[in-house]
């Protein structure tokens, strides 16, 4: 009897050891497994869509009077590879048009050699060519990832909107974004000190360096004690501006063919020449400006007059925009590219560049706008809307209005710097 007692005994025991050796490696593989799902895989970082990682990178700047031969010659690219590279990417990009102060980099193998097998040449800050330099010699563009931030800003005129600006240290930019916007209704050649606004938009970003302004959302600007608002909301696939009723902001014309200059001389019916020195109606506006400015259409049109003018006007355009009215812009410098006598032109289009051709003391635009064939007072010119917000839209367009003033409102008048959301 105790020899089978002690059988038993012996037999639990052997059961139990296996089991604990078991549930021992059961659990070592477990944990073998938890830490193999742990491990973190390490994302490569890219340049270009390039792991640089694996690379040894050169970068710089074209310098001026350098070709793209020079550099990659120097980097040991023999001239054979070079001459099919430049045949090759001309329908992609042309080598000849290379800048100086551009940036480009060149991926080489880490080995001993060196080897260059990509170079990158940034056409501008946001796209890029890549030439392989291996093989079948492939060449493709790329963009880089923009980014945005959302930012908003306030500011009172003092002398200008663009010193405004600057002097809140905000992208003096935004300006000529809020210029553009409010075109049609605000003459910015009349703004007054005292003038303010504020506004939510958009900044963008790639590789952390500021490439600009991107949307403006919503912007009220106080012109002589009257608010006016700017709400971007998209009808009809288009993203346009309205105020806070619905109107557009889009008038059919411009209030002024450039940006940011002075009026040096207005309509009058007597008024002494700057040359002749005698008294004569001027039937139109100056606008003073460095030569070379561009000078735009303020409205659709068709061209109905490309000549110059002796003794006068110099070089002009003449626009045709409806059956009432016709604008002219003289002293013309130069014409812009497809500008031609019955070329079609749209609201905003560069037609042309401010100079000092025929009588003239200095470079500005002579500007004239005629209403049913009689010359009026371009500054007086008052052009209808275009259509407002629908009504099957109305709804939709009130909830983001709303939304958009209650945030404006958020930006106090009496903040000591601009508040920066990000």
């Amino acid at each position: 009897m105790w020899k089978n007692y002690r059988l038993i005994i012996v037999l639990l025991g052997i059961i139990l050891t296996m089991n604990f050796y078991s549930c021992q490696n059961k659990g070592n593989k477990k944990t073998e497994e938890i830490k193999m799902d742990s491990v973190a895989v390490k994302e490569p970082v890219l340049k270009y869509g390039l792991p640089i990682d694996s690379f040894n990178v050169y970068s710089g700047k074209v310098k001026s009077n350098q070709y793209l031969s020079q550099i990659l010659n120097s980097k040991g690219v023999g001239m054979g590879t070079i001459d099919k590279i430049a045949r090759k990417s001309k329908s992609v990009f042309d080598v000849r048009k290379i800048k100086s102060g551009q940036n480009f980099s060149i991926f080489s193998t880490k080995d001993s050699i060196a080897e260059p097998l990509y170079f990158v040449y940034e056409n501008s800050e946001v796209e890029y060519t890549v030439f392989e330099l291996f093989d079948t010699l492939n060449i493709y563009r790329g963009e880089k990832e923009i980014q945005t931030r959302l930012r908003t800003a306030h500011g009172e005129v003092e002398s200008s909107l663009w010193n405004a600006m600057v002097d809140n240290g905000q992208d003096p930019m935004l300006a000529l974004e809020l210029s553009d916007i409010f075109a049609w209704t605000i003459d910015f050649f009349a703004i007054q000190k005292g003038d303010r606004f504020r506004v939510i938009y958009e900044e963008q970003f790639v590789d952390s360096v500021s490439i600009g302004i991107g949307e403006i959302y919503a912007v009220q600007f106080d012109h002589y004690g009257d608010e006016n608002y700017a709400f971007l909301f998209n009808q009809d696939e288009r993203l346009d501006y309205f105020d806070e009723k619905g109107t557009s902001l889009r008038k059919a014309f411009l209030k002024a063919p450039l940006k940011f200059s002075r009026i040096s001389s207005r309509y009058s019916n007597s008024r002494m020449h700057p040359v002749l020195r005698i008294r004569r109606p001027h039937r139109g506006v100056d606008y003073a400006a460095p030569k070379g400015t561009p000078v735009m259409s303020i409205g659709d049109g068709t061209v109905i007059k490309k000549a110059y003018q002796k003794g006068g006007g110099g070089n002009y355009i003449k626009i045709k925009h409806n059956s009432v009215y016709t604008t002219t812009y003289m002293h013309l410098s130069g014409y812009a590219k497809g500008i031609s006598t019955g070329a079609r032109v749209k609201q905003g289009q560069v037609i042309g560049y401010v100079g000092s051709t025929g009588i003239a003391t200095g470079p500005h635009l002579d500007f004239r706008v005629s209403k049913n064939g009689s010359l009026v007072d371009p500054l007086k010119v008052k052009a209808p809307p275009v259509e407002p917000v629908k009504d099957e839209n109305m709804l939709r367009y009130t909830q983001l209005k709303d939304s958009l003033l209650f945030e404006l409102n958020k930006i106090s008048w009496d903040m000591e710097i601009l508040v920066d959301n990000q």
